[in-house]
């Protein structure tokens, strides 16, 4: 039994170099976290409008006239960033149902445009992982690290990815509708009574999404046709959709404050996300 010891000590030596590289990984992803906080904080230059117009919205499709007069107020300041926070679940079976909970923290600039989403995904017996998802400068980050120490994926650059990304910072914009302006960016092309497409372009990025509008007026699903979903190493395409549902005002504006997201595949609709908003705090133009 003369080995005890020294495997004792084996052992030990073990677990505080596991230890402090889980400090030494965690430290590294809360400054990450920082830096791309700061990149998406630094103002892009002066300020163009300032103010919601009515005018602005004349030549709209009428769906989202109606839509932009009931969410907005005239003379309502422009959102120019949000700070919020989430829980729901998320469905990490890519064609089953695997929910686990989750607790989130996001940040949004809308002149970039772009956001840092930061999450807690639970697992069991303590054991969680930290998502980071984003689009920064033309760019779109995904990376998941269990306890934020161990990468499980890391994905960054332009293509589908980044598409994806300005495709999510569209689609959550009736959380900050005067984003949805024609003066911040957004083209609108009528469909029909109840549908309009909203495009929106990022210097060489570019998206559209079908926005429906419900009795109320309000935003009902937000669809893509083709949005990249990552299986294993290969990005597949499928349309891809959000529902909006508890609509409230807040600072002035009517938005919504809980959802859905989903795969729309041919074996069916599948759900991987739903969420309500905690904290919603916004930043406005002087």
């Amino acid at each position: 039994m003369d080995w005890l010891p020294a495997a004792f000590a084996l052992l030990a030596a073990l677990a505080v170099a596991i230890t402090l590289l889980g400090a030494r990984r965690q430290r590294r992803w809360r400054s990450q976290s920082s830096a791309l906080i700061a990149k998406l904080n630094a103002e892009p230059g002066p300020a163009g409008v300032t103010h919601f117009d009515p005018a602005e919205l004349i030549h709209l499709p009428a769906p989202v006239q109606r839509y932009l007069r009931i969410a907005l107020t005239a003379g309502q300041p422009l959102v120019r960033g949000v700070r919020l926070t989430q829980s729901g679940f998320l469905n990490l079976s890519p064609a089953g149902d695997r929910w686990q909970p989750f607790t989130a923290e996001q940040q949004v600039a809308t002149r970039g445009p772009g956001f840092l989403w930061n999450a807690r995904v639970g697992l069991f017996s303590g054991l969680s992982v930290r998502v980071q998802d984003s689009y920064l400068a033309g760019a779109g980050l995904l990376h998941a690290a269990l306890l934020g120490v161990l990468d499980m994926a890391h994905q960054q650059g332009g293509g589908e990815l980044a598409r994806g990304e300005l495709m999510r910072f569209l689609a959550e914009a009736p959380w900050y509708p005067t984003a949805l302006l024609p003066s911040q960016g957004v083209s609108w092309a009528a469909v029909d009574a109840r549908q309009a497409d909203a495009t929106l372009a990022d210097g060489a990025v570019s998206v559209t999404l079908r926005f429906k509008f419900g009795d109320a007026g309000l935003v009902d699903t937000v669809r893509a046709e083709a949005r990249g979903r990552k299986m294993g190493r290969m990005i597949e395409m499928a349309p891809w959709e959000g529902r909006w549902k508890e609509w409230t005002t807040r600072d002035g504006m009517r938005v919504p404050l809980a959802g859905e997201v989903a795969w729309l595949l041919l074996s069916g609709r599948q759900t991987y996300w739903r969420g309500r908003l905690g904290k919603l705090r916004y930043r406005f133009s002087a």
